[in-house]
C-alpha cells in the first residue's frame, strides 16, 4: 500500500514532488484497476495542487459523496450521469488541504448492501465488503493512500478489515455529511481508509484543521477493556484468533487488558439499531422508493419492504434506547482508555453475492464514538482481518493513539 505519512515526509524533504506523487498513484491505477474495479470513474490527467498538507495525495471518493468534477451516482441507474453543481463539504475539506480527487469508487446502491462488482485485492474470489468497496480496495490494492467512506451500519470498518487496510470512523458529525446522499441520518459517518494508522491520523488532521488528531511523539500506554460482544452472537475462528492475537500483543507491550462487561442497555441499543436505520431509511428514500420502484437494487428493495411498517412509536422508543446506551457507555469510559473488539466476525465471505455481516460494527455506529480498524492477522486465502479501537465521543486523537499503540505491539 501507498503510505501517505511516507509521502508527505518526502514531499517536505524535496525529495519527491507533488507531481510526481500524483503521478505515481495514476500509474497505480491503471496498473491494477482492471482487475480490481474500485472505481467507477477516474481522472488519468488529475489536477495537481501545490500548497497544503494534502499536497500530492491522490484521493478516492465514495460514489454517494457530491462532486463537481465527476458524476454522483449512487451505485444505481436511477442516477445515472447525476451531476452536483458543488462539492460535497468533506470534498472542499480534501481541496482545500491540498489534496488531488483522482475519482469516484464503488459504493453499493445508496450504501445499503447490494454488491459491486469491485474484488477484494488480496483474493479476487472474496467480497472487498462493502458499502465502501471501491474505497477499502483502491488503497488495499495500492492504488491511492487515501480514500472516503461512510459507515452507518459497518460500512467503513468492516471493508477496512477485509482489505488489511487502516480505517477510521471518527465520531459522529466530526465530519459534515452535507453533500452526501443520506440513508440514515442518526447514524451515517463520513470516514478515511489509508495504509496505516498513520496515515489516517495525518487525513483526518489536515481534513478538518485540527493538529491535535496528529499522533503524539511518544505513544501512551491505554487501559484496553476487551469487549466480544456476545449479545451479537459468535464470530468466525479468523474473528476469535486476531481479537486473541491484538490482545496479547498489547499485554506484552505493557497495557493493562482485561475483559470488560457491558450493561444490558448496550446490548439493548444494539438490537434497536435497525428500528432507527430503516425508519429513517423510508424518509430519505422515499423519493427513490416511490417513483422509482422497480430500478432499485433488489436487496435495498427487499429490506425496505420489510420494514416499511415501522411506526414513529417505535422509533421514538428505539432513539430513547440509544440515548441511555450512550450515557451509561460513557460511564465505561471511566474504567478504560479504550475498548478493544471485533472489526468482523472473520475474514471476508468467498464469493460476491454480499458484502459481508456488519453485526459486531452497527452498535459504536449507533453510540457515535470512534472507531479505528487496526490490520491484524493473515487468515486461510491471504484474507486480511483487523481489530477495532474504540475511544469515547469526541476522543479521536485517544482512538487513534491507542490504534497506534496496538499496530506497533503487533509488529514486535
Amino acid at each position: 500500500m501507498i503510505s501517505l505519512a511516507d509521502l508527505q515526509r518526502r514531499i517536505d524533504a524535496g525529495d519527491l514532488s507533488a507531481d510526481a506523487a500524483i503521478a505515481q498513484s495514476l500509474e497505480a491505477v491503471r496498473a491494477h484497476e482492471k482487475s480490481i474495479g474500485a472505481f467507477v470513474c477516474h481522472d488519468p490527467d488529475a489536477r495537481v495542487q501545490s500548497a497544503g498538507p494534502l499536497r500530492g495525495i491522490a484521493v478516492g471518493i465514495k460514489d454517494i459523496m457530491d462532486t463537481a468534477d465527476f458524476p454522483t451516482e449512487m451505485g444505481s441507474p436511477i442516477y445515472r450521469g447525476f451531476r452536483s453543481r458543488g462539492d460535497a463539504a468533506v470534498v472542499m475539506m480534501l481541496k482545500q488541504a491540498g489534496a488531488t480527487i483522482v475519482g469516484k469508487t464503488t459504493t453499493t446502491a445508496f450504501a445499503s448492501s447490494d454488491p459491486t462488482p469491485t474484488l477484494n485485492p488480496h483474493n479476487h474470489g472474496h467480497t472487498p465488503g462493502g458499502s465502501s468497496s471501491g474505497s477499502a480496495a483502491a488503497v488495499g490494492a495500492g492504488m491511492i493512500p487515501l480514500a472516503l467512506g461512510t459507515q452507518t451500519g459497518g460500512s467503513v470498518i468492516r471493508p477496512a478489515s477485509f482489505c488489511g487496510t487502516a480505517a477510521i470512523k471518527p465520531s459522529y458529525r466530526l465530519l459534515p455529511t452535507v453533500g452526501v446522499k443520506c440513508y440514515s441520518w442518526t447514524l451515517d459517518t463520513v470516514g478515511l481508509f489509508a495504509a496505516g494508522v498513520d496515515d489516517v491520523a495525518r487525513g483526518l488532521a489536515a481534513m478538518t484543521g485540527r493538529p491535535e488528531l496528529l499522533l503524539p511523539s511518544g505513544i501512551p500506554t491505554p487501559r484496553i477493556g476487551i469487549v466480544t460482544q456476545d449479545f451479537a452472537d459468535a464470530p468466525e475462528a479468523a474473528g476469535t484468533e486476531a481479537l486473541r492475537i491484538a490482545t496479547k500483543a498489547a499485554e506484552r507491550a505493557g497495557a493493562s487488558v482485561r475483559a470488560l462487561a457491558l450493561p444490558e442497555i448496550i446490548a439493548e441499543a444494539w438490537r434497536v439499531h435497525p428500528v432507527i436505520q430503516e425508519f429513517e431509511a423510508h424518509q430519505a428514500l422515499a423519493w427513490e422508493y416511490r417513483e422509482n420502484y422497480d430500478a432499485m437494487a433488489p436487496n435495498l428493495r427487499g429490506r425496505l419492504d420489510e420494514s416499511k411498517g415501522g411506526t414513529p412509536t417505535e422509533y421514538d422508543e428505539a432513539m430513547a434506547v440509544a440515548g441511555r446506551a450512550r450515557h451509561a457507555l460513557a460511564k465505561t469510559f471511566d474504567d478504560v482508555d479504550v475498548i478493544l473488539t471485533l472489526s468482523a466476525p472473520g475474514a471476508a465471505p468467498k464469493g460476491l453475492s454480499s458484502t459481508g455481516d456488519a453485526r459486531y460494527n452497527r452498535l459504536w455506529t449507533l453510540m457515535g464514538v470512534p472507531c479505528v480498524n487496526v490490520p491484524t492477522l493473515i487468515a486461510e486465502g491471504g484474507l486480511p482481518v483487523g481489530v477495532t479501537v474504540i475511544a469515547r465521543y469526541g476522543a479521536d486523537a485517544k482512538a487513534l493513539a491507542a490504534a497506534r499503540f496496538v499496530e506497533d505491539a503487533l509488529k514486535r
